[in-house]
């Protein structure tokens, strides 16, 4: 079998016609499509990386925020316990306040009860004592008794400082018309005459000196000039031994 060139350079043409056509209307379609679908299948996993990336970012963002949640829940907590404990401690401080105030008034209501109790058996005392002195003095004053107190008077009035008898003869305001001078016991004429003197020293006054018998004086004298009264008697001193216990 002979080899015609003129048939293989037909089939070497027909073959390369073919390959053109094949490349032409097949093979590159066929590229285009895988290209295409290619493209299409990095799409897909370039979303899906995407889809990925931002699930992940969404994850990472809820799982802050609930440990951001946990760690506010947290502090609530605490915060509401620290105001429990705070408010609890108030609540303490003012029981104990009250109790405190409240120990204080039945302490001061105890004390006073004591302090009245206490005066009331010294006022007591003081009555029974002042009672006992003048049942006592009662029945054994007597003139001997009147004689020394009459001497500590004008004893007493002779040693007045200066300011005391200034004091003295302005308190008993005008000028008096008389001095009354009552005695328990009638006085003798010598303790007269230094009472008078005594008294016109004192006052300063030459006004006439009056004697009087009183006998609930017990013993002493008490000495009125105007609106000032020196009183040197039992009586008085008694008096002001109840007055005394009373104020007590």
């Amino acid at each position: 079998m002979e080899l015609s060139w003129s048939t293989f350079i037909l089939e070497a043409i027909n073959f390369l016609v073919l390959v053109w056509i094949l490349k032409r209307f097949l093979y590159k379609p066929v590229l285009d499509v895988i290209e295409r679908r290619k493209a299409g299948i990095e799409k897909i996993q370039a979303d899906a990386r995407a889809l990925n990336a931002e699930a992940e970012k969404s994850q990472q963002l809820y799982e802050s925020r609930l440990a951001d949640w946990s760690k506010e829940r947290q502090q609530a907590r605490d915060t509401l316990q620290q105001e429990l404990e705070a408010e609890r401690a108030r609540g303490m401080n003012a029981l104990h306040l009250e109790l405190e105030q409240e120990r204080e008034k039945a302490r001061v209501v105890a004390a006073a009860r004591e302090t009245s109790a206490l005066h009331l058996a010294q006022e007591t005392a003081l009555r029974q004592a002042a009672l006992f002195a003048t049942r006592l003095l009662d029945a054994t004053a007597g003139p001997e008794t009147q004689a020394r107190l009459v001497d500590l008077v004008i004893t007493d009035l002779s040693q007045l400082p200066a300011e005391r008898i200034e004091a003295i003869r302005s308190s008993y305001g005008q000028t008096p018309e008389v001095i009354v001078t009552s005695a328990a016991f009638a006085l003798d004429d010598d303790q007269r005459e230094r009472l008078e003197a005594a008294m016109r020293e004192l006052t300063g006054l030459d006004i006439p000196v009056h004697f009087e018998i009183d006998s609930e004086l017990l013993a002493g004298v008490r000495i009125t000039v105007g609106a000032w009264i020196l009183a040197c008697n039992l009586k008085d001193e008694l008096e002001g031994m109840a007055v005394i216990a009373h104020a007590q």
